[in-house]
């Protein structure tokens, strides 16, 4: 027994006809036949009586009907009570990303949670997201965008928004690494190949681990913060990178860079939502938690 059901079988009580309560509810004249079989069966009662000329309700079929009623008014309250709450929660939550994701995903879920809170105001900052954690760790921001760690800290809730490969990258012009390079990297060959790092986070970790995999130890032309900027450097030939695909998808300098197919890939990374365990009982930061489930 749905609300729907019960819908039917109230506008069918203020009708007594089959072909005009179809024709009101949208809903196939064997469908609303259904739909009333199913409750009788369900209840155990015939609640109407019906021949070739009339429709009428039995007397379970008026007291039924006051349930129902009551049913539905009960549901269309409750349903009005919690779109309420929803409007009148109102503040501020701050919330921390780099600047591909505020661009990539973060303008449809910032647009459907608008719809929901619309007195909930986001203030937006934009950095590295290695730091991600590390800024809600320490109470700077409400909630943060980046990458899950290898290790989760403790009293850190995580939430995935998407998926992204690590890619090696390099110019269009000059080729800085060639066949034998990529096919087998090895400490020697690699020796004298320009690498434009992260300082920090999980791109520079299973870059590092990687390296050392193969013995090589880099040649390290710069480290700086926010992959943009590594593919910036990239793109005007300082040396090859690793940043996570999603950055490539979205960055205007796409067409300027190669994508190194270099084996064994870099682990791809879960990319999402970083929340302390403790403060998920804020209305504000589980409205917005919740919303992304």
């Amino acid at each position: 027994m749905d609300s729907h059901s019960l819908r039917l079988f109230l506008s069918l009580a203020d009708n007594l006809h089959f072909g005009r309560t179809s024709r009101e509810q949208h809903v196939s004249p064997s469908a609303l036949s259904r739909s009333i079989k199913q409750l009788e069966d369900e209840l155990g009662a015939v609640l109407f009586v019906r021949d070739n000329r009339s429709v009428r309700l039995t007397r379970e079929g008026q007291q039924f009907r006051e349930y129902a009623s009551e049913v539905i008014n009960g549901w269309q309250a409750i349903r009005q009570t919690f779109m309420q709450d929803q409007l009148n929660l109102h503040g501020e939550l701050s919330l921390y990303c780099s600047v591909t994701a505020s661009y990539s995903f973060l303008y449809d879920i910032l647009s459907s949670f608008r719809q929901d809170y619309p007195r909930i105001e986001m203030k937006l900052h934009t950095g590295d997201p290695a730091k991600a954690v590390e800024r809600v760790q320490q109470g700077l921001e409400d909630l943060a965008i980046g990458a899950l760690p290898d290790s989760l800290p403790s009293g850190v809730e995580f939430q995935s928004i998407t998926r992204s490969e690590l890619r090696f990258i390099g110019p269009q012009a000059p080729q800085l690494l060639n066949e034998e390079q990529l096919r087998n990297p090895t400490s020697e060959s690699w020796k004298d190949v320009p690498m434009i790092l992260s300082e920090e986070g999980l791109a520079r970790t299973r870059t590092d681990r990687w390296l050392k995999s193969h013995n090589i130890k880099p040649r390290i032309y710069a480290q700086v913060s926010g992959n943009e900027a590594i593919v910036s450097m990239v793109s005007l030939g300082f040396g090859i990178g690793v940043v996570p695909q999603i950055v490539l998808d979205n960055s205007p300098l796409t067409a300027r860079i190669r994508i190194y197919d270099i084996q064994p890939p870099l682990t791809a990374y879960d990319i999402g939502l970083f929340a302390l365990e403790k403060r998920l009982k804020d209305p504000l930061i589980a409205a917005f938690w919740n919303r992304q489930r």
